[in-house]
Order: structure tokens, then sequence, then C-alpha cells
């Protein structure tokens, strides 16, 4: 993994913590660790909402549509590659 995609990950996990006011330090959450449901961070619909929210004020990541989001926000990885993905070529959601 590169410098860069740890870097974006440690921005990841700072934006949960603060936009979800989660009660963890960015060392309690795994890169690969489940954000919804049981086994996980147990985020909700609501959560999730905020999320798409603050990646969009923060990286304008857009997600097109539930699908989409059930698969991109599941982990912290899984927001980072969007993210990476997103900012690497024009006109990409």
């Amino acid at each position: 993994m590169s410098d860069a995609t740890s870097a974006r990950r440690a921005e990841v996990k700072q934006l949960l913590i603060e936009n979800l006011m989660l009660p963890k330090t960015a060392a309690e959450i795994g890169d690969d660790t489940p954000l919804f449901g049981p086994g996980g961070l147990g985020l909700d619909s609501v959560d999730a909402l905020q999320l798409v929210v603050a990646l969009d004020k923060n990286y304008g990541l857009k997600i097109p549509d539930p699908a989409t989001a059930k698969s991109m926000l599941a982990t912290v990885s899984s927001i980072t590659r969007a993210i990476e993905h997103h900012r690497s070529g024009p006109g990409v959601s």
C-alpha cells in the first residue's frame, strides 16, 4: 500500500469519527472492518446519509444509486478506492 493510500485511509477514518461522532479512535477502525451491520461499526441508514454528504462535501464524490452506495461504503478501504478512482479521472463518480 502506498503512503498516499495510507494517508487517505487515515483521512477517511477521521471523517467517519468527526461526521458520525463515533466514540472511537482511528486506530480502532480497521481498514476492512464492515461499517454497517453486526460485526462491524454498526452504522445505520442515517449514518450512511451523513457519510454520503460528507464524501460529497470533502471529496466531490457523488454516489449515484443505492447499489453503488452499498459496495462503495462497505469499508474504509472501499471508500478510499472510490475516492482515488474519482480523483484519477474526470467525470468519474
